[in-house]
């Protein structure tokens, strides 16, 4: 279950960084954003927890007072999203994909023959591009969401900042066909271990948001996730076996 608070006291990134990490301290929580701007919190936790409880975990004599939102913004947002159907929510990543697999095609096919080598380098370097981009557009709204279910960036904030980057250089490598071996295995490395967290919180049926698509799209975390993610290792591992 999620819910969103209203947390008091927070004056700098620094207080963000520090109410999240105590907040992720407590058993029951599985995933906490903190955010500076509006010094909300909304936090994932395996049972209800009181605002005493919260507010215990934080610090009792703590600067920062936390508080039930007036307005629960994440009920709101799930409440809307389950009013959608599954393509009206997943238009934009439909389209996305649809482009990328368009363009690579078309750029792979000569002499009426597709050279499969060819469409996969463009399509994974496609992916890695454009979705970086989404990413870079707002890269603290990502790393907020990618630290709330993201085993690495749940433990260490700041490789969700770096990520976007992995994803631009991946992109790049791609692109230029730049030591193959090399880009394929980072690539399962780095998908793979990125769907361990996507595939727990599906598994824990949590309501939150995916971060594929960086803060841009209020995309939920479903089983489409899982299949991007491993999409992208099935992919590198079928251009492993091909060079």
């Amino acid at each position: 279950m999620t819910h969103a608070y209203t947390v008091a006291g927070i004056t700098c990134e620094g207080c963000v960084a520090n109410v999240k990490s105590k907040l992720l301290m407590h058993p029951d929580i599985s995933a906490a954003n903190v955010t500076l701007e509006d010094q909300k919190a909304v936090i994932t936790m395996q049972k209800h927890l009181s605002v005493a409880e919260l507010q215990k975990a934080i610090g009792q004599d703590s600067k920062y007072k936390i508080s039930e939102d007036a307005f629960d913004h994440s009920h709101h947002a799930m409440r809307s999203e389950e009013t959608k159907s599954w393509l009206a929510t997943y238009k934009p990543l439909l389209i996305i994909f649809a482009f990328i697999f368009g363009v690579s095609f078309i750029s792979s096919f000569h002499l009426g023959q597709l050279h499969v080598m060819m469409f996969m380098n463009y399509f994974m370097a496609g992916f890695f591009l454009v979705f970086s981009f989404f990413k870079l557009l707002d890269i603290n709204g990502f790393a907020s969401s990618y630290a709330m279910y993201d085993v690495l960036a749940r433990k260490a904030p700041v490789y969700g900042y770096i990520y976007p980057f992995i994803e631009l250089a991946l992109g790049i490598s791609y692109l230029i066909n730049f030591q193959p071996f090399v880009t394929n295995m980072t690539t399962i490395a780095i998908m793979g271990f990125s769907s361990i967290g996507v595939i727990q919180s599906v598994l824990n049926k949590q309501k939150i948001r995916c971060a594929c698509l960086g803060a841009v799209f209020n995309l939920p975390m479903s089983t489409v996730t899982i299949i991007e993610d491993l999409l992208m290792v099935a992919m590198a591992i079928a251009m492993l076996t091909i060079l």
